[in-house]
């Protein structure tokens, strides 16, 4: 049976629990959290990032998490509590989810970058064009 993209959410959801602002500061403070940032290039040009996280797209996160793989980023490992976000939490949620079924053990949604920056979370400014 064919799934849909809602399903895909809705189990990815199930698996990875979902986290507030306050919570993720948590885990940074702790200073064994990788915090990603799984948003296209684009929109991470334009609004920034979490102050210290790794921008891996969606579509890379595979090649990078997986230790096999000739590009793999080493600050994927299998020590660290993992926090990815994206624009709304979708994205995160699959993204959290395939890192579950990478065996990271310990991987949580903050949802969106945005719930982030309301928080008054610390972001990394994208740099302005010509400077």
């Amino acid at each position: 049976m064919a799934l849909t993209v809602k399903q895909l959410i809705d189990a990815a959801n199930a698996a990875v629990p979902k986290i507030s602002p306050e919570q993720a500061r948590e885990f940074m403070d702790r200073g064994n959290a990788l915090v990603v940032d799984v948003r296209d290039a684009p929109e991470v040009e334009k609004s920034g990032k979490i102050a210290g996280a790794v921008h891996v797209s969606r579509g890379m996160l595979e090649f990078r998490a997986d230790p096999e793989s000739p590009y793999h980023d080493k600050n994927f490992t299998k020590t660290k509590t993992v926090i990815v976000y994206c624009a709304s939490g979708g994205r995160a949620a699959l993204a959290g989810k395939l890192l579950k079924d990478f065996g990271y053990p310990e991987v949580y949604n903050l949802g969106s970058f945005k719930v982030w920056a309301d928080a008054d979370g610390a972001v990394d400014r994208p740099i302005e064009p010509g400077m």
